[in-house]
């Protein structure tokens, strides 16, 4: 049996985007009215769909599921990257830093996968509207966003697994605000090679097969769209894909650029502005996309804030 080779570094050091104090408050106001603006929002899209009928179907189920996600995301993150720019306080524990890898890399590879069950539900719901019900049944809903949930956590588990049983025993400063895989794997004094194509291999399946399906899904739907004799419909359709594609394309993109290379390519600088598109700004932007182009969310919203206004005269 192999022997695992034990890490001698107990903590880490997040380098911060900025050493000067100055510097450091406005991006720590900056990024907390950024933080709540995100949480604020998609909490009040997860009200808002649990407390209106109209709104409990599969389309907007996968989308509660998302806005969940998108709350997870930066509350990895952030509260660390503040603690930094507000105190100065840049050490996290080695556990501390193994847990926000996992949990991050668990969320953006459930949030992958559930962006391919969301453009298979569009692809359903344009394609086959007679039987639409009938397909994607509330059971069947409930598996496939179980089944996100369950392959993101072992997807996460392989790679957290990977990487922390490596040795680090001489830098211990992470070249990012928080613990990523490329910025913990350059820190290592073991050979990464075979780890790296592990991890390269197995997030190059996953994230192709996901990928695929997306794509897959919206050629057939832009054909059927196409195909559509009434101008309102083919309107209504683009409508309901535009703002899935407008995310699933922020979304992919950005984290394509992250994990889908080796190592030996990572710029520190680069890295830390697009970790900041896929962790801080799409989570923020998802629910202002879903709300502004979708008619039922915004009815649903303002009929949220219309019983909020009753109870508050009260």
């Amino acid at each position: 049996m192999q022997r695992v080779n034990l890490s001698t570094v107990s903590e880490f050091v997040l380098i911060g985007l900025s050493d000067a104090p100055e510097v450091r408050f406005l991006l720590f106001v900056l990024f907390l009215i950024i933080y709540l603006a995100t949480i604020a929002g998609n909490i009040t899209i997860l009200v808002a769909m649990s407390t209106d009928t109209r709104l409990h179907n599969p389309m907007y189920f996968f989308l509660g599921n998302l806005s969940l996600l998108d709350i997870l995301c930066p509350t990895i993150t952030v509260p660390k990257m503040l603690e930094a720019l507000l105190l100065d306080n840049k050490v996290i524990s080695f556990t501390g830093c193994m847990l926000q890898l996992f949990f991050l890399i668990d969320v953006v590879g459930t949030e992958i996968f559930l962006l391919a069950v969301m453009a298979y539900d569009r692809y359903i719901a344009i394609c086959h509207p007679l039987q639409y019900m009938n397909i994607v049944s509330l059971k069947l809903c409930a598996h496939l966003a179980i089944g996100t949930w369950v392959v993101g956590f072992f997807n996460s588990l392989l790679h957290s697994s990977l990487i922390f049983t490596l040795s680090f025993c001489d830098s211990n400063e992470v070249d990012q605000y928080y613990c990523d895989i490329p910025p913990v794997l350059a820190l290592s004094c073991s050979p990464t090679y075979s780890r790296e194509l592990v991890i390269l291999v197995v997030a190059g399946v996953l994230g192709s097969a996901a990928f695929v399906v997306t794509l897959i899904s919206y050629i057939y739907i832009l054909v059927a769209v196409l195909y559509m004799k009434s101008s309102e419909s083919r309107h209504k359709a683009f409508s309901t894909c535009g703002s899935h594609l407008t995310v699933v394309c922020l979304f992919y993109g950005t984290t394509i650029c992250t994990y889908a290379r080796p190592s030996s390519t990572y710029s520190p600088h680069q890295d830390r502005v697009v970790s900041m598109l896929y962790g801080i700004l799409t989570p923020l932007l998802n629910p202002i996309i879903y709300s502004l182009r979708n008619k039922d969310v915004k009815c649903a919203l303002r009929r949220l804030i219309s019983h909020i206004r009753t109870l508050l005269t009260r």
